[in-house]
């Protein structure tokens, strides 16, 4: 729990506030934009006190899904709304799982939910409520590894609703030798014919993509939006594998069409057409060269 002592003084003065144990994993930002903000010395804050119901409810939000409980309430009210709010839904049966994991450092986990069975994206925390309405919502049926960072609490998962995990088998760890659905190889994968699995090295050996329906690519750690969404962004700085590679990774998505990017970490970004996702990816690539 967030500790009022531990407050960190950037806070503007009401009831939320953000302690000295955030990591900057940008989670709170990316949920709440309007009331939290970074420091400048590299953790989040609340800048803005919420001062209406939306902006409320996306406050506790943010709460519920903060990796390391460093947001609170000066009054310790309940979360409830927050807790409520997920998986909160995108678009087209696609939902945003919320309840990141500080074993993952807060990355973002997705849910599809789609007739020929649920999908879920990398692995949010495996918290009883989050459980409880993914189970209403139909459960998992296959639960996708884009690469080996994001895999704390797969096991989890997979024992609640004997879903299939599906991995690069060049990622595979101790944690992970159990996954049942290896991928091997540098070419795409079908999984359905609606899910085509693409192996995208570059962040790590083994990262892949999921591209959903021709509309939304998950993307890992490989491709980020910027955290106000108004671009793209590739992280040199956090690429584990010899950044040319990621370079060719990041040319080889111009052969798909999309609309969205929805990341591990970062913001995610939503073109207004597959045509403006690749004239957005040809400046990112230009422009990371």
């Amino acid at each position: 729990m967030a500790r009022l002592s531990r407050r960190l003084p950037e806070n503007v003065p009401g009831d939320f506030y953000v302690d000295d144990t955030c990591i900057d994993c940008a989670t709170c930002r990316v949920v709440a934009p309007e009331v939290f903000g970074p420091t400048d010395g590299g953790l989040s804050y609340v800048k803005r006190q919420p001062d209406e119901a939306g902006q409320r409810r996306r406050a506790f939000m943010a709460l519920v899904a903060c990796p390391t409980a460093s947001i609170g309430t000066a009054g310790c009210q309940p979360a409830h709304e927050g807790v409520a709010a997920f998986p909160e839904p995108l678009a087209d049966g696609v939902y945003y799982c919320g309840f990141t994991s500080e074993q993952t450092f807060g990355a973002s986990s997705y849910l599809i939910v789609r007739e020929g069975g649920n999908v879920m994206v990398d692995v949010p925390r495996p918290a009883a409520p989050l459980m409880k309405r993914v189970g209403e919502l139909g459960g998992v049926d296959r639960l996708f590894l884009s690469h080996r960072d994001d895999v704390a609490g797969h096991g989890r998962w997979h024992g609640r609703f004997g879903c299939r995990r599906v991995m690069h088998a060049d990622d595979v760890g101790g944690g992970t030798r159990d996954v049942e659905d290896q991928i091997a190889g540098g070419e795409p994968v079908a999984l359905a014919p609606d899910l085509l699995a693409i192996p995208v090295p570059g962040h790590t050996r083994g990262s892949m993509a999921l591209l959903y329906r021709e509309t939304f690519l998950f993307t890992g750690d490989h491709l980020m939006g910027t955290e106000d969404g108004a671009g793209l962004y590739a992280s040199r700085g956090a690429c584990w594998y010899p950044w040319p590679e990621q370079l060719r990774s990041l040319d080889r998505l111009l052969d798909y069409r999309f609309e969205w990017v929805l990341p591990g970490h970062e913001g995610r970004f939503r073109a207004a057409s597959p045509a403006a996702m690749r004239r957005e990816l040809e400046r990112l690539i230009a422009a990371v060269r």
